[in-house]
């Protein structure tokens, strides 16, 4: 039906694709709950009739009732006969629990997005970083002359067919690159064409939220772990299944007995937040249950190229032989968090369907971007930085090892650090953790509780929770040693 013959609509739904290969109605359904739950859909907004929008999109009146029904059993949408559909009277505190049509269609609704909903998300903080902010690495000691020569050589004379639109998958040179480097320096052996370049490892778990998830879909995650991460899957509509961490990383007998997951996301090489490294023993039996389940695997490597004791470990990519893993990758904790650049290894059967969402996304990354990437590390400089980082790293974490005081009332020692750019330090209680976080914020000391790492509905007692975790990467040996001295200031060492 042209569009200029289509009733006018109250509300912007532009944006919405719909692939006839699948279903049209859970298709729907999925679009109009993003857009009401990222609030592009504001609640008493007036919903277009089921005629008009079954015309404008071009599909059948009843797969839009089908889409409006499932939005009116997991409480969305309400109205009345006569008077209309709108978006219902939703807030950040409490959503309507679904009724028991909800139940009957096997896809409850997902509390823990009403949790995550209900405690606030902080974004990452910006500016220049301080001791001990975590997540940034040691971006001081990057190389801009070289980066800003290799730019200022691309953009001098670009390629024409560079200028248009790309492919949504990524420049194909700096997958090749990517494909060379997993290869020589993790033991990852991929094609090219299986890795799809994201803006960031945050997009690419996104992206595998977004189409490995379906609402109400069981999706185990570590606690305490990254909440980034927990927050993109739950807003895919995944009900979270914390699943504990001990000296060994993710308890895959805990993990086990989770039924009806088929989904989990972790970080196997250096935990985040606790540091635990994931023993091979249960790489092995985390293979073995994503076998057994017909299950996937989010394998976030942030920072895996810290390494301290040995060469790196393989990652579980390098173990899959099932196709069972998806490996998450970033340029940005070897160079800077500004640069936005990261990428997916995918298996075969799932890379095409990756890129497929990307382009709907945003279409491409930017060019110049992977372009200037490919060259950095085609003429070696990536791996020479690479080096450059981990030593620097392993001086910094030596640095504060040695000055942090011996004895803190309340909190343990400081544990071994074999690998990553934070550490976690375990606090007897959680008054405790709060009274340390608080003195040293008031002498311009960075710190976070442990405590905010866990899913808000945990079992696990508070005091259990608490502790602090520690970046060391962000700034030079001195300012550490100045750090470290506000603190024995400020907790009365």
């Amino acid at each position: 039906m042209p569009i200029s013959s289509v009733p006018p609509l109250s509300v912007d739904l532009s944006g919405i694709l719909l692939d006839a290969q699948q279903g049209l109605a859970r298709q729907l359904y999925q679009a109009l709950r993003e857009r009401i739950l990222d609030g592009r859909l504001q609640r008493r907004t007036r919903l277009p009739a089921s005629r008009d929008l079954a015309s404008l999109l071009g599909i059948s009146r009843n797969t839009v009732t089908r889409a409006f029904d499932q939005l009116y059993a997991e409480g969305y949408i309400e109205g009345r006969i006569g008077a209309g559909t709108y978006v219902a009277e939703l807030n950040a505190t409490a959503r309507p629990s679904a009724p028991s049509t909800a139940q009957t269609s096997g896809k409850p609704q997902s509390a823990s997005l009403q949790l995550l909903q209900a405690h606030h998300l902080n974004p990452p903080l910006s500016g220049p970083p301080r001791a001990f902010r975590v997540g940034v690495p040691a971006f001081d000691l990057f190389p801009f002359e070289t980066w800003a020569r290799l730019s200022a050589r691309f953009w001098r004379k670009p390629s024409p067919a560079r200028l248009g639109y790309g492919d949504p998958a990524g420049d194909w040179q700096l997958r090749e690159l990517i494909a060379a480097y997993l290869r020589n320096s993790r033991g990852l052996h991929c094609d090219p064409a299986q890795i799809v370049v994201t803006s960031g490892a945050q997009q690419a778990i996104s992206l595998c939220a977004q189409l490995l998830v379906t609402p109400g879909d069981r999706v185990a995650v570590e606690n305490p772990g990254y909440r980034a991460a927990g927050h993109a899957l739950a807003v895919a509509g995944a009900q979270l299944c914390g699943v504990a961490v001990d000296a060994d990383g993710l308890d895959t007998a805990a993990l086990a007995q989770v039924e009806g997951c088929r989904l989990v996301y972790l970080t196997p090489s250096h935990q985040y937040p606790t540091g635990v490294t994931l023993s091979l023993a249960r790489r092995l039996e985390l293979l073995e249950w994503a076998e057994r389940n017909d299950g996937l695997i989010i394998e976030d490597d942030y920072d895996g190229e810290y390494r301290y004791s040995g060469t790196p470990l393989a990652p579980l990519a390098a173990l899959d032989r099932q196709g069972r893993v998806l490996y998450v990758g970033t340029f940005c904790k070897i160079a800077f968090p500004a640069l936005r650049l990261g990428y997916l290894v995918l298996p075969p059967a799932l890379a095409e369907a990756f890129a497929q969402r990307r382009a709907v996304d945003m279409r491409h990354s930017e060019i110049g971007t992977q372009a200037v990437m490919a060259e950095f590390i085609a003429a070696g400089h990536f791996q020479r930085h690479i080096r450059r980082m981990r030593a620097a790293a392993r001086s910094r974490r030596d640095a504060l090892l040695a000055g942090w005081p011996a004895d803190v009332p309340g909190c343990a020692p400081l544990p071994v650090v074999e690998a990553g750019f934070h550490l976690c330090v375990r606090v007897y209680s959680l008054p405790r953790e709060r009274q340390l976080i608080a003195a040293a914020e008031r002498v311009g000391v960075e710190l976070n509780g442990l405590s905010s790492y866990w899913l808000p509905d945990s079992a696990t007692p508070e005091d259990a929770r608490a502790g602090l975790v520690l970046g060391f990467a962000a700034v030079p040996e001195a300012q550490i040693a100045l750090a470290v001295d506000a603190l024995r200031s400020a907790w009365n060492l």
